[in-house]
């Protein structure tokens, strides 16, 4: 299952379970959502709200990352924490607030949607 997830990117539980079950026919959609569940436990998979549907799943790097969401075609892209740092800094400074930049995602219109629009 883990590997699905790195092969997929970023992937919501009925993503992963179609790319597992090509090779595992016999895995339920339970068995995805327990296992990614586990996974997410020991700090291997994490998981962001890019839509308005399921959670998607992406594997732990070493940096965290900020998603840039296309309202349009759906895109997802990743971005440096940096993006975020002042606001993170100010947050923490004057509410103090910490910031889970790895379930940060910005929604918008990538650039070629934004050309169209």
């Amino acid at each position: 299952m883990l590997e699905a997830v790195y092969a997929l990117g970023h992937a919501t539980a009925d993503q992963v379970h179609a790319e597992v079950a090509k090779t595992a026919a016999g895995v339920n959609i339970t068995t995805v959502y327990r296992t990614l569940e586990l996974l997410e436990e020991l700090g291997l998979v994490t998981h962001a709200h890019l839509s308005h549907g399921s959670a998607t799943f992406h594997a732990v790097t070493a940096e965290q990352h900020v998603h840039l969401v296309c309202r349009n075609c759906g895109e997802v892209a990743e971005m440096s924490p940096d993006l975020l740092t002042p606001l993170a800094e100010k947050l923490e400074k004057e509410r103090a607030f910490l910031v889970d930049i790895g379930h940060v995602a910005l929604f918008g219109l990538c650039g070629p949607c934004a050309a169209v629009a």
